[in-house]
């Protein structure tokens, strides 16, 4: 075990497998999520994009998140054969094995391969972008704010924009900061201090974490950032000590042991 427990900062649902593989190799790990998942308001616009399913030629995911709300929003009577012929993007793995658990099949699945150095949306693009030409139309599944708004990063739409592509988009979740209880508090506070390890997996999830915690000092803070984005925003937000990598199993291991 490490001297210090990682704080896993993912949402709830995802962070028991990150927590559940980094004990199994041996660290102390430790839920502490620090963006709340709930469901849209309204699921119509959802259920909506489903009846529309074969004017897309391909389906972009966000997140593992973005396909289990989406195809949880699928009409019991909604045929197979709608989804033929679509190609469905994902940015990493977490997101191409929710697809596959929701029955899309592995040839349909465009992501960048298990061994690549980065997950992003630049990553899948390079992936698909021959796919979009003028007047191809795509769908983007993502998450929302707490009011069900579009939230994050616009980039890939730019690109189908940029590539004379159409696109539309659909919020499936809503992203909310979390309510720290007394426990919560004083883990945040643990690593604020220094005596536990933060892993991030979103720049989101940072910002919450100095919502959360105004006034904080965070200079004796240790952190393994999965994206030199993110890694960007601790060094932002005052992170002493600070590692990025892909998300991968044993890089991340590496990293952590490198702070413990």
């Amino acid at each position: 075990m490490t001297a210090r427990p990682v704080i896993v900062t993912r949402p709830a649902r995802e962070a028991v497998q990150w927590v559940d593989d980094l004990r199994a190799a041996g660290l102390d790990a430790v839920a502490l999520p620090l963006i709340v998942i709930e469901p849209v308001h309204d699921a119509e616009p959802l259920r909506a994009a489903w009846r529309r399913i074969e004017d897309y030629a391909a389906l972009m995911f966000v997140s593992a998140t973005a396909v289990e709300h989406f195809f949880q929003s699928r009409d019991a009577d909604s045929s197979d054969e709608a989804m033929a012929g679509r190609r469905f993007w994902a940015t990493g793995p977490g997101t191409t094995r929710a697809l596959l658990r929701a029955g899309v099949p592995p040839e349909a699945i465009d992501a960048p391969p298990p061994e690549a150095t980065r997950f992003d949306s630049e990553a899948l693009w390079e992936r698909v972008q021959a796919q979009v030409s003028t007047g191809v139309r795509v769908l983007i599944v993502r998450g929302g704010d707490e009011a069900g708004q579009p939230a994050g990063r616009d980039w890939l739409a730019k690109e189908i924009d940029a590539a004379s592509g159409q696109r539309d988009t659909v919020v499936a979740y809503r992203r909310l900061p979390p309510l720290f209880d007394v426990g919560q508090r004083q883990l945040a506070i643990d690593g604020a201090q220094g005596r536990a390890i933060w892993l991030f997996s979103s720049s989101e999830a940072i910002a919450n974490l100095q919502r959360a915690m105004p006034g904080t000092d965070w200079h004796a803070a240790s952190a393994v950032a999965t994206h030199a984005r993110i890694g960007e925003a601790a060094r932002a937000a005052g992170f002493g000590a600070l590692r990025v990598c892909t998300p991968l199993r044993d890089a991340l291991i590496a990293s952590i042991e490198s702070l413990a």
